[in-house]
């Protein structure tokens, strides 16, 4: 697989149908303009030239992370799951933190994601809190 970031916003179109199929409440107008945030890192995956998987990153520092890499979105278009290529996004996006100066890869998971919390867990992710929240 070969990963790069998606940095125009043609390249970020191209993402927007598979970004949807986590976030499938965003309209695409919506996704496109967060995935141009200054600080919003999207990387595309790549397998013979077609796009098959996507992970957003934020860089930030917060509370007991120093520095870290905030992983929003990692998603692999639904006919292309169980080929390894979601291990291989976030394997690049943890060489990528790591290079950029992170201590840490976190993300937050819906509670009842056991699937997704399982994936995580078996490349040594730990489970550290709660994320806690409010809609307003």
């Amino acid at each position: 697989m070969d990963v790069r970031e998606l940095t125009d916003e043609a390249e970020r179109r191209r993402a927007v149908p598979i970004v949807r199929q986590l976030w499938g409440d965003a309209d695409p107008e919506s996704v496109i303009a967060w995935t141009a945030e200054d600080d919003y890192h999207l990387f595309g995956g790549f397998v013979d030239s077609e796009l098959v998987g996507v992970a957003g990153v934020l860089l930030s520092r917060h509370l007991h992370h120093v520095r870290h890499a905030w992983l929003y979105d990692l998603v692999v278009d639904e006919p292309e799951r169980e080929n390894g290529y979601g291990t291989a996004l976030l394997e690049f996006v943890e060489r990528w933190a790591e290079e950029n100066g992170c201590e840490y890869v976190a993300l937050a998971s819906p509670l009842a994601k056991h699937d997704v919390h399982e994936f995580y867990e078996n490349r040594a992710f730990d489970r550290w809190g709660y994320v806690i929240e409010k809609r307003l």
